[in-house]
């Protein structure tokens, strides 16, 4: 079985599961996790999960996310971009180039954002764009979103290209679609790029046909990105071997238990590893009980 992560290029038609789907038949392998959905429309960056790095799939979803995209102005659709049924035209031709780019940045910051209804959310036990299918509409609560940044490319209206920089649970759709309320003309989303997630970048994602080629040649193993490197930024310590049982086991490790390392400060976050040099899991220090507590576990003996 792979374990680690691939950055996959998500193409436009595809859904992330079918992504998933392909990448089972691609791999030979039934335990992949993709990290977030991507609307079919939208291309870009789609972390993939395999083995037992599927237990970071949660962890990934959370990272800060950047989008490149064309916002339209003039039509309002149901499903908030441009492949949806047009619910209205208007008039653009009285915006201006400085009340759009106003509108615009002043969504940077914190802003409560309705999740549209054609979304993969679920309530009571069903997505929304199920029910939306279906022409049901119920009421949604508004989320706290943060952008932290949107840098406006290219005005040629009723288009703007711009590049957004924002948290988790952000819906681009709903941004574009909240700037042409705002702006009384409507607005919808054209087209979506996401070009980042966390440390992901889209100049170093993989489209399925280059990973079936890559594992064709026997050199998949080049581009697979190790789970303890996602945790780069933690320091790393050892336990014996006449110790390490209990880590297999998820047991807290004293102090004594690990080879000599780097002091760490109270409830600092370790990478945890055997001496062979696998890596178990990430566990945190406890200075008052001088052991460390498991977190996530990664280690299959």
């Amino acid at each position: 079985m792979i374990n680690g992560i691939i950055n996959v290029y998500k193409e436009k038609g595809y859904t992330s599961h079918d992504v998933v789907a392909r990448l089972r038949g691609i791999l030979g392998q039934k335990k992949i996790g993709h990290t977030g959905t991507l609307d079919p429309d939208a291309e870009g960056v789609l972390p993939i999960c395999l083995g037992r790095a599927t237990k970071l799939c949660d962890m990934l979803t959370d990272k800060d996310k950047t989008y490149e995209t064309v916002l339209l102005f003039g039509k309002t659709t149901d499903t908030q971009d441009i492949s949806g049924k047009v619910l209205e035209d208007k008039d653009t031709s009285f915006l201006t180039e400085s009340n759009v780019r106003e509108c615009i940045e002043g969504y940077v910051g914190e802003y409560k954002q309705l999740p549209p209804m054609y979304s993969a959310l679920k309530v009571n036990g069903r997505k929304l764009y199920e029910l939306a299918r279906e022409g049901i509409e119920i009421e949604r609560k508004r989320r706290i979103v943060q952008i932290f940044d949107i840098k406006i490319q290219t005005i040629k209206l009723p288009r703007v290209s711009m590049k957004v920089k924002c948290s988790k649970g952000t819906y681009i759709r709903t941004l574009c679609h909240d700037i042409g309320q705002d702006l009384e003309t409507g607005a919808c989303m054209e087209t979506l790029l996401r070009t980042s997630v966390g440390r992901f970048e889209v100049k170093d994602s993989l489209k399925l046909e280059q990973i079936e080629e890559l594992k064709k040649a026997g050199k998949l193993s080049e581009v697979i990105i190790p789970i303890d490197a996602m945790f780069s930024g933690l320091p790393a310590v050892t336990v014996a071997d006449a110790h390490a049982a209990y880590a297999y086991n998820g047991n807290p490790l004293r102090l004594e238990y690990m080879t000599e390392g780097p002091a760490i400060a109270e409830d600092k976050r370790v990478r945890v590893y055997n001496e062979e040099g696998k890596f178990i899991g990430i566990y945190h220090y406890l200075t008052e009980k001088k052991e460390y507590r498991l977190e996530k576990m990664f280690f299959l003996p």
